[in-house]
């Protein structure tokens, strides 16, 4: 489906652009021809069935994965490659590593580092990738903690908290490297169905009084619903539709989609 810049009336140039975009296993072919445009500020809610290309699109913004075909941009900056003469070439690691820290991905697992306090979880990026002073690191470290409601447990170690709590500090840790784009992986779906709202909750706050830019694959279509700036359908490696929720979710037009949601949504 084409990208028609649904989000960018004033054609302001996207945090995000996707063109094109390839990626294969082997023989199977994941994303085949994934056209998309994220605006600065917006929440980009990207939905779909096991198997549609949703985790994989996220991995080759992020560069945790190549991608075989196709171009990528972050604020500009083409992901993973130089281009010389229409051709692709490995950009550095260094560059690879300098485009994550402003792509942070927040993964359904955890990943907190056992032996570090929540603190020092959220503190250690700024300190080892940003080169920040580790005093400086420690007091944004703190603010960020107390912005997604775990002041309190500056001093825990990851197994002393909840699930819930542990996916907090991970979106801590992540907003502490000043990302353009945060990336989200279904980062509920590990979560017992109690501790759901407390993650969705500090996403939507984030959205609603801090502007970031996101990409967020879910299965929660009630926050899709109230969090989304827009809602993009993913099936078979291609966007099928997108728009703003309340015609994507409420007034979907492909028979594919239809079918989707009617999994998710009661009639």
């Amino acid at each position: 489906m084409e990208d028609v810049n649904l989000a960018n009336p004033a054609g302001m140039p996207p945090m995000v652009r996707i063109e094109a975009l390839h990626k294969r296993y082997g023989a199977l072919e994941v994303l085949r021809g994934v056209d998309l445009n994220v605006q600065s500020g917006e929440v980009v809610c990207i939905i779909g069935a096991s198997g549609s290309g949703k985790t994989t699109l996220l991995r080759c913004v992020n560069f945790l994965e190549p991608y075989h075909q196709g171009r990528i941009w972050v604020d500009g900056t083409l992901v993973g490659y130089r281009e010389s003469g229409g051709h692709l070439m490995p950009a550095p690691e260094r560059e690879v590593a300098r485009l994550r820290a402003e792509t942070a991905m927040v993964f359904q697992g955890f990943n907190l580092f056992p032996h570090m306090t929540a603190l020092r979880n959220v503190a250690f990026g700024p300190i080892k990738v940003r080169k920040t002073p580790k005093q400086q690191a420690m007091i944004r470290a703190q603010e960020l903690l107390e912005r997604v409601g775990l002041g309190t447990k500056a001093d825990s170690y990851p197994a002393q908290l909840s699930g819930g709590q542990q996916q907090r500090v991970a979106i801590a840790r992540a907003m502490a490297m000043d990302p353009k784009v945060m990336l989200f992986d279904e980062v509920t779906s590990a979560l017992d169905p109690e501790l759901v709202g407390e993650v969705l909750a500090v996403m939507k706050r984030l959205a609603d009084d801090h502007g970031v830019t996101m990409m967020v694959v879910t299965h929660e279509m009630q926050f899709a619903r109230e969090a989304a700036s827009r809602v993009v359908f993913m099936d078979g490696g291609v966007v099928v539709e997108q728009g703003p929720p309340e015609q994507v979710l409420g007034d979907p037009r492909s028979a594919r989609l239809r079918a989707f949601l009617s999994r998710y949504i009661a009639p």
